[in-house]
């Protein structure tokens, strides 16, 4: 992962959020309520940066990419939990139900007095 391109991206997304705040907070009724400007600096960030900061997210998302790319080639795949719980289980439904009579399913069970 490249790191540049993270940090711009990182420092882009806070500017997007600190400016609008910071201007929010220039005025008396920010002032006193300090968490409304927050809110509102947190949508207008979000706005900003779907609209503006497409290319820093690619290009931070394929460095990451990249990276877990080349760990993976490097690495052999590890056995998890979930790999070894999933064979068991196939290997459960692959086996017979294991009954060693042959029952009649249409034939009644017999009563308690005729065992």
């Amino acid at each position: 992962m490249r790191i540049r391109s993270t940090l711009v991206y990182t420092v882009l997304r806070l500017l997007a959020f600190l400016v609008p705040f910071g201007i929010m907070m220039l005025f008396p009724v920010f002032q006193e309520l300090y968490w409304l400007a927050a809110v509102f600096a947190a949508i207008i960030g979000l706005s900003l940066s779907m609209l503006f900061l497409r290319r820093p997210l690619n290009d931070m998302s394929s460095g990451i990419a990249e990276r877990r790319d080349a760990r993976a080639a490097t690495h052999p795949a590890k056995v998890t939990d979930e790999d070894v719980e999933d064979a068991a289980e196939d290997a459960a439904h692959d086996e017979p139900a294991g009954h060693d009579e042959p029952t009649d399913a249409g034939a009644p069970a017999p009563r308690d007095d005729q065992r």
